[in-house]
């Protein structure tokens, strides 16, 4: 497509959306707005033919010879960066974070203790499922990676722990930041949202929160980039083969022989009974469940997510409206942790990560 023809387009058509839209009722108004915006995309897109002789053409090289400006094709230049990121990487990502919360539960830990329990004779099972899954437990650890492994791939990805980090890997140092601040804008975003939908103070006030969208898509499209950037290499293998592990774990501390040798009921009370009688106490248990938890869900989402600039308001509530009470969950999790404790509120944080601003206020880092 010409550079005169583009022009010609481009003029039109926003002479024609703004006739189209004039004197709609603002709901038909904001509707039609969008639809009137991918149209155009498409148009510009369908009629801009090949541009791969322009380069020619502009320096007079092309089989026309030297052609005025305006009879040289108008190159297409494609905005793809946010989406130019590996879904596996970021799937795996949040599977790694689920991982991460329960190596700081203990999980790990306490099966280690069992194991040690039963081969030194000092828990009383022998033929039962549980005894069967210790005994496996000696000869089947994870087939490639370990303890070690696993710090450096949440330092990795996380910069999580004290772990060293390998020299000249990519590490990602404020994914702790983006989190907390991408979990604030989000619950700032659909506390606004309720507070404009009891109101109803003003025409479509429900779709006017402090929390924009554009501060939510700028946020989780951040650190959906930093976290692609940082969990190449081993870290899908490596959380496939952990997370297989963590399950066997998780199945083996519920077994009836190991429930009734601790006097438990569940598998949390057996981690939290192994780790007060060997490990010094049982800590943040409930927290870090429910941080696990929602901390993957968020993630995914953002792995799920396109993050259009002229994404529909109601439909983003409606799809982000899980992720939205996933975030209030972590939010109320992460401030009864010992790093959470200094948390300064969904309101000032958002403050924070945008610039604005702001009371001291600390974050730190696990």
């Amino acid at each position: 497509m010409a550079y005169d023809t583009y022009e010609t387009i481009q003029r039109f058509w926003q002479r024609f959306a703004r006739e189209e839209l004039d004197g709609l009722p603002v709901e038909d108004r904001q509707r039609l707005a969008a639809e009137l915006e991918n149209r155009f995309g498409s148009l510009t897109n369908d009629a801009a033919g090949d541009d791969r002789a322009a380069f020619s053409d502009l320096l007079g090289l092309g089989g026309k010879g030297a052609v005025p400006f305006g009879e040289i094709a108008w190159p297409k230049l494609v905005a793809d960066f946010d989406d130019a990121v590996v879904p596996s990487q970021l799937h795996a990502a949040a599977e790694l974070y689920f991982i991460y919360q329960h190596e700081r539960m203990g999980a790990f830990r306490v099966a280690e203790i069992l194991r040690r329990l039963f081969r030194d004779g000092r828990m009383r099972i022998q033929r039962g499922p549980g005894a069967r899954g210790l005994y496996l437990l000696e000869k089947w650890q994870p087939l490639r990676y370990g303890r070690q492994d696993r710090l450096i791939s949440y330092m990795r990805t996380f910069n999580y722990g004290k772990a060293p980090r390998p020299a000249g890997a990519i590490v990602n140092v404020n994914f702790h930041y983006q989190l907390v601040a991408l979990m604030t804008s989000l619950a700032q975003y659909f506390r606004d949202l309720t507070i404009g939908e009891v109101i109803r103070g003003g025409q479509a006030l429900e779709q006017r929160p402090y929390g924009t969208l554009a501060t939510v898509h700028r946020l989780a499209t951040d650190l959906r980039y930093a976290l692609d950037r940082s969990s190449y290499g081993n870290i899908v293998a490596l959380t496939q083969e952990t997370g297989l592990y963590l399950k066997q774990l998780l199945e083996l501390f519920e077994t009836p022989d190991i429930l009734k040798s601790f006097d438990s009921n569940n598998k949390w009370d057996v981690i939290e009974q192994v780790l007060n009688r060997y490990l010094g106490g049982a800590r943040e248990l409930s927290q870090r469940a429910k941080m696990a938890e929602a901390g993957r869900r968020v993630l995914l989402w953002v792995a799920g997510s396109d993050f259009a600039t002229s994404e529909d308001p109601q439909k983003f509530s409606i799809e982000a409206r899980p992720a939205g009470a996933h975030a209030e969950a972590w939010i109320a999790a992460y401030r009864l942790t010992d790093e959470g404790r200094r948390f300064p509120g969904v309101s000032e944080n958002l403050r924070w990560a945008v610039g604005l601003p702001q009371r001291e206020s600390n974050l730190t880092v696990p």
